[in-house]
């Protein structure tokens, strides 16, 4: 045992040297690293500190440290409210959805992959592309005129086929839908982008060989194509189950009216509510810490899961 301890102490400033001697080798890619690192530790780590307002009773003009604890009461008080279940299910039901909808821009890549003529592959990326760079604001905005009863384009062409206007913007069964398809046509093009990099690191002549040996179109995807972003895939998939339960807020609440809250009520949009409009800033830190511990816990989980049956992982 004196041995093994010795041996450690031993090794401990082996360690601390060879570690001092890399940094002091690539130190100009350390420095790279430290603008990234610093905003992390600022924006991302140091504000952890205030999540102990979730068990406590803030109060602004006592500071943190000076509000009374109250433990767990208000994660008891939100998950025995009258709204939890509903705030919980559509959620999750819109984010279900919109993870069903995931192998889409796979898809996408995998056809622009294939498109030889090199003007219109060019063309149909910038074309699918263009709709991520606008705003979320102006998104919303060409749905409201869209989908306007009177003047909007799509109840236009409903009527003159002999339909009725329909409420799309009021109407808690469309709410779902609209929100769902309109974000896939926004991200769709910019979802493909880290799959066509993938498949522009496949070795071309695999295709070549392939062909020679008869393989179909269809095939040379199946055994070469997928394969080969099958990595990406997975990394991209738990990284979107870490943010399952964060259904983005903004675009919610800008579609979001009394008609159609009995769908578009999610937990993000009633965290702002409670702790920006309400002030009830510990109740809302107990929400958000809520949903934060959930996204953690799927991406834990995947990741154990991807790393059993595969051999790609986070960690």
């Amino acid at each position: 045992m004196q041995t093994d301890k010795a041996l450690s102490v031993v090794r401990a400033p082996s360690r601390l040297n060879k570690l001092g001697k890399r940094f002091v080798k690539n130190w100009q890619l350390y420095m790279f690293l430290l603008p990234a690192l610093t905003y992390f530790i600022i924006f991302h780590y140091i504000p952890m500190y205030g999540v102990q307002i979730a068990f406590k009773d803030f109060f602004a003009t006592k500071g943190i440290w000076g509000s009374p604890w109250v433990g767990f009461e208000h994660f008891t008080r939100f998950f025995k409210s009258y709204y939890f279940w509903r705030l919980l299910k559509n959620t999750l039901i819109i984010n279900v959805y919109q993870l069903l909808l995931f192998p889409l821009p796979i898809l996408l890549a995998l056809s622009i992959n294939e498109v030889k003529n090199g003007a219109f592959k060019k063309w149909s990326q910038t074309l699918t592309y263009a709709p991520h760079f606008i705003s979320t604001v102006v998104i919303v905005g060409m749905l409201v005129a869209f989908l306007d009863p009177n003047t909007g384009l799509i109840n236009n062409i409903i009527g003159a086929l002999g339909g009725e206007p329909v409420q799309f913007m009021q109407s808690p069964g469309w709410f779902r839908h609209i929100y769902v398809w309109s974000g896939v046509w926004q991200h769709l093009g910019w979802g493909s982008i880290i799959y066509l990099a993938a498949l522009a690191g496949v070795n071309p002549e695999l295709y070549g060989v392939a062909k020679v040996d008869g393989a179909t179109r269809l095939q040379c995807i199946r055994h070469i194509s997928l394969p080969a972003i099958l990595p990406t895939i997975v990394i991209l998939l738990i990284l979107d189950l870490g943010h399952f339960m964060s259904v983005g807020f903004e675009k919610v609440l800008l579609m979001q009216n009394t008609l159609n809250a009995a769908t578009s009520d999610v937990i993000q949009t009633f965290v702002y509510q409670s702790g920006l409009l309400n002030g009830q800033y510990s109740y809302a830190a107990a929400i958000g810490l809520f949903d934060s511990v959930v996204n953690v816990i799927l991406i834990v989980v995947m990741n154990q899961v991807a790393r059993a049956t595969s051999e790609n992982s986070l960690w």
